[in-house]
């Protein structure tokens, strides 16, 4: 989805936030290597914003109400979380996600945590571009594509 995003260089399908040796999917996906899955995204903050790309994620990519779980999937490993790279952004997501439980935008609590970033390891390579390489594939068709048209939708200048 993050590819569609007007100002996004990249975006790379990978593991974040856990320790020891190097995640692989099968390892992750047994939810106890503490890594969650995530996507380096790359961007010109000339084109796009931090504080956009958070808005589009709290709006197209995720319920940040579900514990543990997006979507279908479920577990540890898709667990709601940002890894920001820098400490600015790390407070500016950590008051974005205040700002929306004030305002009570979902109806139920955010569980989306804001986690350090000590490492990203980037996914094996028949993850990457999973999307546009399968576009017909079942799991794409009902939990990938609404995600992009929603995006063109709700952010139509930011939609590439």
């Amino acid at each position: 989805m993050f590819d569609h995003v007007r100002g996004v260089k990249s975006a790379v399908s990978g593991y974040a936030g856990g320790g020891g040796q190097r995640p692989t999917y099968e390892s992750v996906s047994s939810g106890r290597t503490g890594h969650a899955e995530t996507v380096r995204v790359t961007f010109d903050p000339r084109q796009v914003s931090y504080a956009q790309l958070l808005q589009i994620y709290f709006s197209v990519a995720t319920d940040p109400t579900q514990l543990d779980r997006q979507g279908p999937d479920t577990g540890t490993q898709y667990r709601g979380a940002l890894f920001p790279t820098t400490q600015a952004q790390a407070r500016q997501a950590r008051a974005y996600i205040a700002q929306l439980g004030k305002a009570r935008v979902f109806r139920r609590p955010i569980v989306t945590k804001v986690e350090p970033l000590r490492r990203f390891t980037a996914a094996e390579s028949y993850h990457q571009d999973f999307v546009a390489k399968n576009p017909r594939h079942p799991y794409i068709v009902v939990n990938d594509r609404p995600k992009v048209i929603a995006l063109r939708r709700l952010f139509p200048k930011l939609y590439v």
